[in-house]
Order: structure tokens, then sequence, then C-alpha cells
């Protein structure tokens, strides 16, 4: 009986004359009541319909989540602007459409499924049950796909995309994000993540089969189709083995008496990160056991990113301090990323900055090159940074003989490049960002936190054979190659004209199209504008990166050796900014430089930011 009065109010529903006065809106309730399966979801509809939510409703139904840094990230919830069953049913679609499109063997190479841990009971939204019915559409279709049995670290897609050879891959994730949200992260077949026109032409692909198709709710086929494969053995296996070529030291390794502190953050990192200790020779790390296990609430921190510092290192650092291990290891949720802490002889800890870690890392991997393959030519060998990141290892590059070069923001770039490389018999040791991602060597097409936890131990091991730590060992790296100062953070805004403001009065800032020549006191000496394509350092006032117009992005070049961004985040409403005073080897007052990039950075934010006047809330400490 209850059911048919559900039946009846459904119905009812549908086929009311007028649901709430706006037809845009009515068509998107009538659509979402019609196509949603998932009882919680279409239940926050209907009861927003009911209280007359309108407003609500339209934010909800109205929009679409458009494609950012290689796929979708949004809150789970119900609405075409979140992330939930039907919503990914319909991307999945959209994907179908653009992959069959593309590749006449799709049905032979099929597609790679991955997920983290997340979840959500109000809108019973897990990344397990995504990736689940991500797998449906595709295996109703007769299209092959791997979908790992459980949880995996995000690089065991790419990983798994290029050693499988499938077509392409998701990963379902919202990686250190705040625990509402999850995520639908795309790779190509080259293993690394979609880069333009793919997003654009999938995003088409999806506005034009948003009704769900027949099977497409059918997560049953998971479990009985023939053509669903479970990669998780093969992959993990293959992953671990090719660890060993970017092992050195393995023999020192099992003999070292560091001790190390390892946090998966509540996410995937632990499992992984104890087997990659064992290949490299190593007794296992020692785990966080209150973040260990996974737990979709990340109930022991207040947001789930190592980037944030040692105020959420915290219990890690006390562990690490009782059980007397002077390094800490710290994985993001999805363990595509790596935060490192080292005890200081003073007893305070030193948090590293992706860049201080970077520069330690290409140290470290151009080390290892000269030892191992001293009779390979210099000139065949790449690093890779981008843009936004720290110039340390174009400083190194100079002086050493190899290339460095400069991508865009985002991993997806790098990847793509790396590719290029990789094809035309270049070998690339090292790539960055400086949000704590890193790549090394190139066994996966993207930044990987397991691989980059194993090697800063080794690292760390190789060095206390000589007695010195990781942060005096940076300091040899600047006294060599240059101090390089820098500081990245950001400002809140959750105004988009505000934003856009902000950038078009720097592009027009005394007169019309004229750029800043000075920022207070300092002297500009170059301005590149990634969103509109201009750099006035270059002959023809054309930037030589690719133009990306989706987001705001300006770059300042100082007479003084600072570089400093302001940029838009592609994932948050945030505005960031990355300053860094690049100084000659013969600089050495590190106390003056260190005051010239305060002061500079404090003129950046008064001048070209302006936060009391725009609203701007400061990143909380």
């Amino acid at each position: 009986m209850a059911e048919n009065l559900e039946d009846d109010l459904n119905s009812n529903l549908l086929h009311a004359p007028c649901l709430t006065g706006d037809p845009q809106l009515d068509t998107a309730v009538q659509q979402w009541l019609r196509w949603d399966k998932n009882p919680k979801t279409k239940e926050q509809i209907e009861n927003l319909l009911q209280n007359g939510m309108n407003k609500e409703l339209r934010d909800r139904l109205c929009y679409r989540m458009t494609f950012g840094t290689a796929g979708l990230r949004s809150a789970m919830g119900a609405g075409f602007c979140y992330i939930n069953d039907l919503t990914v049913i319909q991307s999945t679609q959209g994907m179908y459409k653009y992959l069959e499109r593309c590749f006449s063997d799709f049905k032979q190479r099929g597609f790679v499924v991955g997920y983290d841990t997340r979840g959500q009971v109000a809108s019973s939204c897990s990344s397990q049950r995504l990736a689940k019915l991500t797998a449906a559409v595709l295996l109703a279709k007769d299209v092959p796909v791997y979908l790992f049995s459980r949880y995996v670290p995000t690089p065991f897609v790419p990983y798994a995309v290029q050693e499988l050879k499938a077509v392409a891959g998701v990963m379902i994730t919202a990686s250190h994000n705040r625990k509402e949200d999850n995520g639908y992260k795309v790779y190509w077949e080259t293993g690394a993540q979609i880069t333009s026109p793919h997003d654009k032409e999938i995003l088409k692909c999806i506005e034009e089969c948003v009704e769900p198709w027949n099977g497409s709710w059918n997560d049953n086929l998971v479990d009985t189709s023939p053509l669903k494969k479970d990669p998780l053995q093969d992959i993990c296996k293959r992953y671990m083995e090719d660890l060993k070529k970017i092992c050195f030291y393995r023999e020192l390794n099992s003999k070292t008496t560091l001790k190390f502190v390892h946090t998966s953050f509540h996410g995937v990192g632990h499992d992984y990160v104890q087997l990659a200790f064992q290949v490299f020779g190593f007794k296992p790390p020692i785990p966080v056991p209150e973040q260990k296990d996974p737990d979709p609430d990340f109930s022991t921190v207040k947001c789930p990113n190592p980037e944030e510092g040692e105020s959420v290192l915290e219990l890690s650092l006390r562990l690490a301090e009782k059980e007397k291990a002077r390094i800490v290891l710290a994985t993001d949720p999805d363990a595509d990323r790596l935060a490192v802490a080292e005890l200081q002889e003073n007893g305070h800890w030193k948090v590293f900055s992706g860049n201080e870690l970077a520069a330690l890392f290409g140290w470290w991997m151009f080390d290892c090159w000269k030892k191992n393959k001293s009779n390979a030519d210099v000139k065949n060998v790449y690093m890779l940074a981008t843009t936004v990141s720290s110039k340390i290892l174009k400083a190194i590059a100079l002086k050493e003989g190899f290339h460095f070069e400069e991508t865009l923001p985002g991993f997806k770039w790098i990847g793509s490049r790396i590719k290029d490389l990789l094809e035309n018999g270049k070998e690339v040791l090292f790539a960055f960002e400086e949000s704590i991602g890193f790549l090394c060597g190139t066994s996966v097409l993207d930044k990987d936190g397991v691989s980059a936890a194993v090697v800063v131990a080794e690292m760390a091991s190789f060095l206390e054979t000589r007695n010195v730590r990781l942060t005096e060992q940076l300091s040899k790296i600047y006294e060599k190659y240059g101090y390089h100062m820098s500081k990245t953070s950001y400002f809140l805004c959750y105004d988009p004209p505000t934003i856009k403001n902000i950038f078009e009065k720097i592009r027009n800032f005394e007169s019309p199209k004229e750029y800043p020549k000075f920022c207070g006191a300092y002297a500009i000496l170059h301005v590149r504008d990634i969103t509109t394509g201009y750099d006035s350092s270059q002959p023809s006032k054309k930037s030589a990166l690719p133009v990306s117009k989706n987001s705001q992005m300006i770059t300042f070049t100082f007479q003084n050796g600072c570089v400093a961004t302001l940029r838009t985040s592609g994932t948050e409403p945030k505005i960031k900014y990355y300053a860094e005073m690049c100084a000659s080897p013969d600089q050495s007052d590190t106390a003056l430089l260190q005051e010239e990039l305060k002061k500079l950075i404090e003129a950046l934010i008064e001048n070209f930011l302006e936060p009391s006047k725009n609203g701007l809330i400061w990143r909380s400490a």
C-alpha cells in the first residue's frame, strides 16, 4: 500500500501542471525525480520541493558541474551541480560516447576504475558505490572494465591505464578536499590526466545524453559480467616491481637505524606505503594508529590536507617523539601527495614546504643518476615543475647541464609533457608542483605520494651515514645553487565577480590595457598573463605557455629577483599567491632575503589583492 502511495505522490509531482512556477526549474525537477533511483538523494529534492525551497532547488538543479582539473569535483548530495549516483552515471555516459568516437578499439582495450574511501551517509554516496556505477554504465555497453576490488592510491589508476593499455581511466576521489566533497578524475590512454580539448568535448557529450540508459543503474553487472576484471593484485605487483628502478641503496636501507612514522590521514595510503618500504629493504614505518584506517569523516583532523603543516600533523609528531623517530611522512587521503617533517637538534620539528622538498628530491635524483649512469649524456636529462613552483630545479639545471622545463599549474600538464619527452628519447628524472606533489622517475605520469615517501626514506638513510640531516642537506643545496625562499598562501573568496574584478584591475592598472610597472616600491621587470596569453618578456609579447582562459593567473618578475604569481584555484574558492626570492649563490644573507620577500608579499597583497576592500578572508593559521 505504502509503495502505491509513493508511486501516486511521484506521479502527481511529475504530472503537476506547475511545480514551482518556473518552467526551467520545473523541467529540471521532473527530470531529477524521473531519473534518480537513489532513494536518499531523490528524497532530498522532494523535500525541497514540498517545502517551497525554490532558490535551493534552482541552485542544485539548474547548474551542472564543469570539468575542472582533469575531471569533476564537488560536494556530495542531490542535484546536477553535485557529485551523486545520477551525475556520475551521466558523466560516464558522456565519457562512453566520447571514447567510442576517439577509439575504434575501445571495446577491446577497456577502461580502468579506481576509488578512495570517501563517503556520505546522508546521500548514500561513497567512492566505492560511485566506482561501481561508473563500471556498470560501461559494462552495460559491453566495454571491458578493470575495476579495483578495494581502495587504491590515485597513482594506481594512471599506472594501470598505461600497463593494461586501456583507453582511459577514472579515479573516484576528492584527494585532500573537505570530507563533504568527492570527485571524478579522468586519465587518458597516455596515463596522464586529460587536458583540453578532451575536457570540453567530454562535457558536450555528457550534455547530449543526460537521461540514464537502460542498464546504467544496474550495478549488479559488477558481480555478474564476464567483462569485469579486478586488476588489484597484478597492478600492485607490477607497481612495486617498478619501484625498484628508483631504489639505489637497498642494502644500506636494510641496516639503517633511522625510524620513520607514517600517517595516511584516514585514507588509502597505509598498506601501500608499508609494501613500498618492504621493496626498498626497510623495516616498516610506524603507523599512526588513529589515522591508519580509512575514515570518511577524517575524525582526528579539522582538514585532511597534510599541506596545512604542523597543526594537522599533531598526532604523527607526538608519536614520533614517543617512538624516537626523527622523520614523519604524511600521505594525503588518496596518497598522491606527501608531506615530510624532521626533528631538529633543538627539539623543534621542521615541516618542509613542497618547494624545499623539491630541492632535496632534485638534488637526490640527479646525484643518483650521475653515480649510476656515468657515461650517459646529461643533455638528454630533464626535470620539470609547474610555473608557480620554485625555480630551484632551474638553478640546478643551469649549473649541472641538464634541461629544466616549466608547465602550467596542474600535474596534467606535467604528465602530458613527460609523455612527449619520453617519446622523443629523453630521460625525465623528477617533476613536481609546489603543493607537495612529486614524481620520481616516470613509471606513473602523475604525482605519487607512495613512491615519494620511500624515496625520502632512502635519501634520509643515505644522509644519516654521513651524519647529515635533511635540513642540513637543504642548506648545502642552497649554498651551491643559490637560496630560493618562497611563501605560498591564499585568501578565500566566495564571490566570483569580486575575483574577476581583482584581476581585471591589474590588467588595467593605471590606464586601460596597462599592467602595473611597480608594486608599491618594487619595480616590475616583466608581467605574464596566462589568462590572456600576454608576456612582456617575449619579443612577440605572447606567452610561450598555453593560454588558460578558464582561470585567472598573472606572474610578476621583479627587478630584485623575486617572482610572484596570483592565481585562482581550479577546485576551491581561493585566490592563491606564490612568491619566491631567487638569489644567486653569492647572496648568502638569508635574513636579508627573507625580509625582502616578506615586504614584497605585503606590497603584493596591499596593492593588488586589497583584502579589506574586496572582503577577502585570510587563510586561517
